[in-house]
C-alpha cells in the first residue's frame, strides 16, 4: 500500500522518465510536458538526443518539432542519455522498439537493455509502464521480475496506439489500455493517465491481457487492409467499370451488431514498424504454443504483394500504349510509408521501386517533402527537392502517399507539367470522381488501385 500512495499522492505534478526517444517516446514526452509534467526523455542514441537538443526535429511528425521545442524552452522537457534521471521520476515509461528477429519472433533485446539500464536507479513506490509491443508474458517475466529485485516498484503494460501523422491528437483523445501485475499497479497506471491526459482508461485484468490487446489491434488492421486489397484486385480483374472505393463506401453503410462494417481503403502496400511485424509476432506465438494460425500469414502475404501488383499495373498500361518502358520517365510522389509522416521504416515504396525496375523502368524521380534527406540516403534514394521538377515531362505520375502537399496538386497543374497523355497512377491520393474526369478531359490517363 505504501508503494501505491507514494505514486498517487503526487497528484498532477508528475515527474516522468521516458526511456526511448523515437517516434513514440518523443511524442509521449512532449505531450506530457505540455500537460504540466516534468519529463526526462532518455535514449542511448547520442545523435538522436543531440538532434532534439539542437532543434533539428529528427522525428518527422506534424506538430511534434514545435511542441518539443516549446516544452524544452519551458524547462519541463529534457533530452539526455543519462539514465540516472530515472531516480527522480515517479513514473518510468519504457518505449523502446521490438524489432522482428530472423525467425519472426520479437527481438526483446532493447527492452531487456532498457530494463537493466533503469534498474540501478529505481526506488520503492515508482510506477514502471512498458509501452513497447511485446508478446504476452514479457512485462511480467522480463521486466517486473527483474526490476522487483532492485526495488518495490509497481509495473504495468500500456499498449502504444498512435498512428504516424496524427500522433499528437490521438495521444490526447484515444482511450488508453492498462494492465498491471497487481491491483496497486492497475490503480497507479489508471490514475496517471487520467490525471495527465484526461482520457478514458480501460483497465484489464493483467499485463498479459493488455499485451494481447496491442497484437489484436494490429492483426485486425492488417487483415482489414488485406480484405480491401483483395477487393481492389477483384474490381481490377472484372470486366466492369468498378471503383473499389465506391464499393467499400456502400458496404460500410451496413450496421452489424453495435457497429457498422468498416472496411479500410486499399493502397500500394502496407509499411511501418507495427503492421509489418506484429502479425508475425502473433503467428510465431501461436506456433510456439501449438496453435496453427492462418490469418496472420494470409494478411502478410496479401499486403506484402501489393507493391509488385501496383508496379505490374503501371507496366501493363505502358505496354498497352506500345511504349518502351526503359524510355519512360516516372515521377514518384511519396517515399514515407504513411500519409503526412516522414517515417520511411519498412516503407512499401521501396519494394515498389524495385518492382518497377524489374518491370523495365529505368528513369524514376522521387519527391517527398516530409522525408529527411538523411533518411532517404539510408535507403539509397536521391530525393528531388522540387515537386515541379519531379513532375516535369513525366510519362507517369505515381502517387504513393497521400500527403496534404500532394492533395493540393490540381489536375490542371499535373497536366501542365507532365508529358501529354501521361498516366496518373493513384496508389494513395484517392482522387474523387470529378477530379478523375478532369484528368481525363485534360488528356491524361488515370488508374487507381481497384479503380
Amino acid at each position: 500500500m505504501a508503494a501505491r500512495l507514494s505514486v498517487l499522492a503526487r497528484g498532477l505534478m508528475w515527474k516522468v522518465a521516458v526511456v526511448g526517444s523515437g517516434f513514440i517516446g518523443s511524442t509521449i514526452a512532449s505531450v506530457l510536458a505540455s500537460k504540466g509534467c516534468d519529463v526526462d526523455a532518455i535514449d542511448v542514441n547520442e545523435r538522436l538526443i543531440s538532434a532534439f537538443r539542437h532543434g533539428e526535429r529528427p522525428i518527422k511528425e506534424p506538430g511534434l518539432g514545435e511542441l518539443s521545442e516549446q516544452q524544452m524552452a519551458s524547462g519541463r522537457l529534457r533530452f539526455s542519455c543519462d539514465f540516472s534521471r530515472v531516480a527522480e521520476a515517479s513514473v518510468v515509461l519504457i518505449t523502446v522498439g521490438t524489432p522482428l528477429a530472423e525467425d519472426f519472433t520479437p527481438d526483446v533485446s532493447h527492452i531487456r537493455a532498457a530494463t537493466e539500464s533503469v534498474a540501478p536507479y529505481l526506488h520503492d513506490g515508482q510506477l514502471v509502464m512498458v509501452k513497447s509491443t511485446v508478446p504476452p508474458g514479457v512485462t511480467r517475466s522480463l521486466v517486473a521480475d527483474r526490476l522487483r529485485q532492485s526495488a518495490d516498484v509497481l509495473v504495468a503494460f500500456s499498449p502504444e496506439r498512435l498512428a504516424e501523422g496524427n500522433a499528437l491528437r490521438e495521444l490526447q483523445s484515444l482511450p488508453i489500455v492498462v494492465g498491471g501485475i497487481d491491483a496497486a499497479s492497475n490503480a497507479a497506471a489508471e490514475s496517471f493517465w487520467r490525471q495527465t491526459l484526461g482520457v478514458d482508461v480501460i483497465v484489464v485484468s493483467s499485463p498479459e491481457a493488455a499485451e494481447m490487446v496491442k497484437l489484436a489491434n494490429n492483426l485486425w488492421i492488417d487483415l482489414n487492409i488485406a480484405l480491401a486489397h483483395e477487393l481492389a484486385k477483384l474490381c481490377d480483374a472484372l470486366p466492369h467499370d468498378l471503383d473499389v472505393l465506391e464499393v467499400i463506401a456502400g458496404a460500410n453503410s451496413l450496421k452489424k451488431g453495435q457497429h457498422y462494417v468498416n472496411i479500410l481503403t486499399p493502397s500500394n502496400g502496407v509499411g511501418g514498424y507495427c503492421l509489418t511485424k506484429d502479425p508475425w509476432f502473433v503467428h510465431a506465438l501461436g506456433a510456439r504454443h501449438g496453435a496453427d494460425l492462418l490469418t496472420p500469414q494470409t494478411s502478410r502475404a496479401v499486403n506484402a504483394g501489393m507493391p509488385a501488383y501496383c508496379a505490374s499495373q503501371i507496366a501493363q498500361w505502358a505496354r498497352r500504349q506500345d511504349r518502351v518502358l526503359s524510355d519512360l520517365r516516372l515521377a514518384v510522389l511519396g517515399l514515407a510509408f504513411k500519409t503526412n509522416s516522414g517515417d520511411v521504416r519498412l516503407t512499401p515504396v521501396m519494394p515498389l521501386l524495385d518492382a518497377l525496375h524489374s518491370e523495365g523502368f529505368r528513369t524514376v524521380e522521387i519527391h517527398d517533402p516530409m522525408v529527411r534527406k538523411e533518411d532517404a540516403d539510408g535507403w539509397g534514394v536521391a530525393l528531388n527537392p522540387s515537386m515541379d521538377d519531379t513532375l516535369r515531362d513525366a510519362d507517369g505520375v505515381i502517387f504513393l502517399v497521400g500527403h496534404d502537399d500532394f492533395k493540393t496538386l490540381s489536375p490542371q497543374r499535373i497536366a501542365s507539367l507532365a508529358a501529354p497523355g501521361a498516366l496518373v497512377y493513384d496508389g494513395r491520393r484517392y482522387f474523387n470522381r470529378d477530379e478523375i474526369g478532369e484528368l481525363q478531359t485534360l488528356g491524361l490517363a488515370y488508374k487507381g488501385v481497384g479503380r
